[in-house]
C-alpha cells in the first residue's frame, strides 16, 4: 500500500518539464558526461586487464598501467557525481520532505540546492588551488603534469553549480528538470 503523503507528493513533482535554454544545454552537457563516464569506466578495465594479462601471462607487468587507471577513475567518478546532481542519482532524504506542507517543501529543496551549488563552487575553487600548487610536477611512469588529476574535480564542480542552477530556476518556475536519461 503506498503512503498518501508519497502518492500526493509524486502527483504534485510530476509537473511541466523545464525547457528553458539552461535546461537544453545542461541535459546536452549531462548525456556528454555520462557518455565519458562509461567510455572511461571500459577502459579503465581494458587497463587492468592489461595489467593482469602482462603480469600472469607476459610475466611483465607494464609500470604505468596503475597510475593512469588511478587518474582515470577520478575523471569517471567526479563526472558521474556532477551529473548525478542533475538527474537527482544522489543520496536524498525524501522521505521526510513529502511529509511537509508544500510551501516549506519546495523553500527547503530550494535550500539543498543553494547548498550544493556552494558545495560545486568550492570543489571548483579548491581543485584550481590544489591543481596550480602541483602545476609543474609530473606524474611518476607516465610522463603527464600532475594537474591532470585536478581537471575532473574543477569540471565536476562548475557542472555542480550549473545544475543546481538550473533546478533552483526550474523550482522557482514550478517546473521539473527532466533526467537525461529518460
Amino acid at each position: 500500500m503506498t503512503d498518501p503523503h508519497v502518492a500526493r507528493h509524486e502527483q504534485e513533482v510530476t509537473g511541466r518539464p523545464s525547457t528553458g535554454l539552461l535546461s537544453r544545454i545542461n541535459a546536452v552537457v549531462a548525456r556528454l558526461g555520462m557518455y565519458l563516464s562509461v567510455t572511461g569506466l571500459l577502459v579503465i578495465v581494458t587497463i587492468v586487464f592489461y595489467q593482469v594479462f602482462g603480469r600472469y601471462v607476459l610475466n611483465s607487468s607494464p609500470t604505468w598501467t596503475e597510475n593512469l587507471a588511478l587518474v582515470l577513475i577520478l575523471y569517471v567518478t567526479l563526472i558521474g557525481a556532477a551529473v548525478g546532481v542533475r538527474d537527482a542519482g544522489h543520496i536524498g532524504m525524501d522521505s521526510l520532505l513529502v511529509m511537509l506542507p508544500d510551501h516549506l517543501r519546495e523553500k527547503i529543496e530550494l535550500v539543498i540546492h543553494v547548498l550544493v551549488a556552494v558545495f560545486g563552487i568550492a570543489m571548483a575553487y579548491n581543485g584550481w588551488i590544489l591543481g596550480a600548487s602541483v602545476g609543474t610536477v609530473k606524474i611518476p611512469n607516465l610522463g603527464l603534469p600532475e594537474v591532470i588529476r585536478y581537471v575532473p574535480l574543477i569540471a565536476s564542480g562548475v557542472l555542480i553549480v550549473s545544475f543546481s542552477i538550473e533546478h533552483i530556476i526550474a523550482l522557482l518556475r514550478g517546473e521539473e528538470v527532466v533526467p537525461s536519461w529518460n
